[in-house]
């Protein structure tokens, strides 16, 4: 008989956890999500981890090890072995600092990392007309580090084929908002507009709802939302190849393909789950690529804009594990900005947690029992 598992909430870590799940033909896989506010289908992803001067060393290993587990996820969920250029590409990415000086410090730092993680590929400080070689575009004067390691991913496009791998394993896809609770025998259950269900496991990848799931229950949980806005805008620029740009600031400029750019994202904590695009912060922050990178970038190419709700504890740091005090309940959350890099890596740890097998990081690394109580 097939045992019953439900992953609630659909971003990058849930959908990640239902695909290798469902791989399984001893468990019947089921995933909810009312795909409201997701960060993930909202976002657009840096994979360039490395020279953060972020100094939490738990996180470092994590976004590390979730930017060496892209390839070969993709791989998987492309079982044909085509990654599609819209899902993800290498293409590297130029990171400029305040300081011309520091360059030659994150590039000391990358050098380094390098040693652990061949991934980040070649690094090199490139003049500015080295800049314009790859990016046409540029008009400023800044020097700028290139990792050729970096590349760009596309959320919602990396959803969509995440979790039509995985209806084609078998998993089960409800589109409606869950709730949780126990049976009298202290196992999971789950109730839906349509369904009524016991589970023996649950993995709760809810991210910034991870509180209002667990609150009914009786537990406090150190999360809050941070809205998160990004501009889209299309070009007439071959923008197919260019690298990904992370100017100074919190302002990244991310070619696609066909002359797509997306530019963001806002950090807005005191917006809670306001899901509300606003114009004048999407012409914001083309205005800061504008003056930071080039004057071709233009309010005008705007044409439509992403707002998600990103999930960040106290201390900014992630975290996953066995629910404290109920067991088969597995959740994770935390990931704030990093999510689309650490979030299939984090996926696939919960669904080793839920077999039974030696997950790649410590749980006891990123304790749930410090912000779940």
């Amino acid at each position: 008989m097939s045992k019953k598992i439900a992953v609630i909430g659909g971003g990058v870590v849930g959908s990640t956890a239902t695909f290798y799940l469902s791989k399984h033909p001893q468990y019947e896989v089921t995933l909810f999500d009312e795909a409201t506010g997701q960060a993930t289908s909202a976002s657009a992803g840096i994979i360039s981890p490395w020279l953060s001067k972020r100094r939490n060393q738990e996180w470092y290993q994590m976004v590390k090890l979730g930017a060496a587990f892209y390839p070969g996820f993709l791989q998987q969920v492309f079982s044909n072995g085509e990654i599609p250029k819209e899902v993800y590409q290498q293409v590297g990415t130029l990171l400029f600092t305040k300081k011309d000086k520091n360059l030659e410090e994150l590039l000391k730092i990358g050098l380094k990392r390098r040693e652990e993680a061949p991934e980040i590929g070649e690094l090199k400080i490139l003049s500015p007309e080295e800049v314009r070689e790859r990016i046409p575009i540029y008009s400023k004067d800044k020097r700028a580090l290139f990792a050729s390691g970096g590349a760009r991913v596309d959320g919602k496009a990396l959803i969509e084929a995440l979790l039509t791998a995985a209806e084609k394993q078998g998993a089960q896809i409800i589109r409606e908002k869950a709730t949780f609770t126990k049976t009298k025998s202290n196992k999971p259950y789950i109730e839906t507009a349509s369904l009524k269900e016991e589970y023996e496991s649950v993995i709760l990848a809810n991210s910034a709802w991870l509180p209002e799931i667990l609150g009914p229950l009786g537990y406090k949980v150190d999360i809050r939302p941070q809205k998160g806005q990004l501009a889209q805008l299309q070009t007439n620029w071959s923008t197919d190849d260019w690298p990904v740009i992370m100017p100074t600031g919190e302002k990244d400029i991310i070619p696609f393909l066909d002359g797509k750019i997306l530019v963001g994202a806002t950090h807005e904590d005191d917006m809670a789950f306001d899901l509300t695009l606003q114009s004048s912060s999407l012409e914001e922050m083309v205005l800061n690529a504008q003056e930071q990178f080039s004057e071709c970038i233009r309010t005008s190419d705007i044409i439509s804009g992403r707002v998600g709700t990103r999930a960040y504890t106290s201390d900014f740091a992630p975290f996953f594990g066995e629910v404290p005090g109920f067991d088969n309940v597995f959740a994770a959350s935390g990931l704030g900005s990093t999510g689309l890099t650490a979030g299939p890596l984090l996926g696939k740890i919960l669904s080793d947690l839920i077999l039974g097998e030696s997950p790649v990081l410590d749980p006891r690394k990123y304790p749930i029992e410090k912000y779940v109580k």
